[in-house]
């Protein structure tokens, strides 16, 4: 299955979802003008790659913010990563936050209490 690959810009964050290495990546701000047309062909990849996922499976969460409308796609995004871990799948989701960016840390406490994925909530340095 082909990684996909999406290039940061100034309102929508890095994306690579490797599937041979099980290892998806989110980096960066997300604040596109419209979130759904950006999130979703990242919900038909997982769903495509649902039905081929061979290793366990990290979602590492590395974005410095995210908009409101951005939110409720994560939110998507957590809830069908959810959905195939109750298939049997091994899912885990590392999210990063800056020292002192209480926002992004509760955020990631929030996501971590709504949905049935382990979270590790990593503190890092500021950049």
């Amino acid at each position: 299955m082909d990684a996909l690959i999406i290039e940061p810009s100034a309102k929508t964050p890095k994306v690579v979802f490797d599937a041979e290495i099980g290892e998806l990546l989110l980096e960066g701000r997300s604040i596109p003008e419209n979130s759904l047309g950006f999130y979703i062909p990242l919900m038909e990849w997982l769903e495509d790659y649902s039905h081929v996922i061979k290793t366990e499976v990290t979602l590492q969460m590395k974005l410095e913010y995210f908009n409101t409308s951005s939110s409720k796609c994560l939110l998507d995004l957590f809830r069908k990563l959810e959905t195939i871990s109750n298939r049997g799948n091994k899912i885990s989701v590392n999210w990063y936050f800056e020292k002192d960016d209480e926002d992004m840390m509760e955020a990631g406490e929030d996501y971590n209490a709504i949905v049935g994925l382990p979270f590790v909530l990593i503190e890092q340095k500021e950049v």
